[in-house]
């Protein structure tokens, strides 16, 4: 599963745009110095989501919506269109078609 992809089953799963996500970690107060275990035990607990959802948030929360470009172009299963995430919700793509 891509990044973006995780992202988005996240915001499917919660009702809520990763950007909203993000927002809510930071004004509890997590950011680029907060443990992953920390941020990853609310997600868990306030919005019922696992690990593997979870630390790709625990990226975004940490480090922004920048990611590597390993898999950028790529043809296996954890590939990404672009380095830049999509925080604004699958519905923001949607009507920029």
């Amino acid at each position: 599963m891509s990044f973006q992809a995780y992202l988005d089953k996240a915001e499917e799963k919660t009702g809520l745009t990763p950007q909203q996500i993000v927002d809510r970690a930071h004004e509890k107060g997590f950011g680029p110095d907060t443990k992953a275990g920390e941020i990853l035990a609310w997600l868990a607990d306030d919005l019922g989501l696992g690990r593997g959802h979870g630390m790709a948030l625990v990226h975004v929360i940490k480090n922004g919506a920048e990611i590597s470009d390993r898999h950028v172009g790529t043809s296996g299963s954890h590939r990404d269109e672009s380095t830049q995430l999509r925080l604004d919700g699958v519905a923001a793509r949607s009507s920029q078609v």
